[in-house]
């Protein structure tokens, strides 16, 4: 999912690395912003409202997952050209992200974990702001990481159908679920940066890449937290 609108060929000169942010720039970053606040809301009520049908929708986990990734290669670049479906792609998308995510917060509220939910979401928040204020700050180019980031993404996500079809360890689980937090989390300054330069048309699409950074990072440090508190 990260792949979405990203150029992985950019350079310093291309992406029109600046460390000025004029007045536009400033309101593209305040749109975006904006709309990843509206989409935690649209992905906060999908898992609120179908959290009572955490049963079936786990039956259902791959499909959900496959309109996930239609909506990330396709979906998007569809609506791009009406301002109004593009928006509307975008909370359908988030929303159906929180619904995605049902089977594993209903799972730890069972196990009488709930307030690590809420952790997860003040820990993830307050490391995605800290990451994003570094990448605005910076006077480092950070346009380079795009092709290293892909390539680790690819075999993060590897290991992880490996692991789970295969392997099945505890502590490649745990390895897996760390990387995926570092690696989003050098995304988070990646598309920071990139938003910052002016590498996105829309702000709903800027809003996209750092919406499903936020995501990435939320659901690895609640297992993460899980798997800590765990007894096993």
């Amino acid at each position: 999912m990260a792949l979405y609108d990203r150029d992985y060929n950019n350079n310093a000169t291309e992406a029109g690395y600046t460390t000025e942010v004029g007045t536009a720039t400033v309101t593209f970053m305040k749109q975006t912003y904006q709309l990843l606040g509206a989409s935690m809301i649209s992905s906060a009520l999908g898992a609120y409202l179908t959290m009572p049908y955490a049963a079936t929708i786990a039956g259902y986990k791959w499909f959900i997952f496959g309109f996930v990734l239609l909506m990330v290669f396709f979906g998007f670049n569809m609506t791009r050209k009406n301002p109004t479906l593009h928006l509307l792609a975008l909370f359908v998308f988030t929303f159906a992200l929180g619904v995605m995510i049902v089977p594993m917060l209903a799972m730890i509220i069972g196990q009488g974990n709930g307030a690590l939910i809420g952790n997860a979401f003040l820990m993830t928040s307050v490391l995605f702001g800290a990451l994003s204020l570094f990448a605005i700050n910076s006077k480092s180019d950070f346009s380079s990481w795009g092709k290293p980031l892909f390539i680790t993404m690819i075999i993060i996500f590897v290991a992880s159908l490996v692991n789970m079809f295969i392997l099945q360890s505890p502590l490649m689980h745990v390895i897996v679920t760390a990387g995926i937090l570092l690696l989003f989390s050098l995304f988070t300054i990646y598309d920071t940066q990139n938003i910052a330069n002016g590498a996105y048309d829309s702000p709903v699409d800027a809003a996209v890449s750092l919406f499903l950074d936020f995501f990435n990072m939320f659901t690895a440090i609640l297992q993460l937290l899980g798997i800590m508190g765990s007894d096993d």
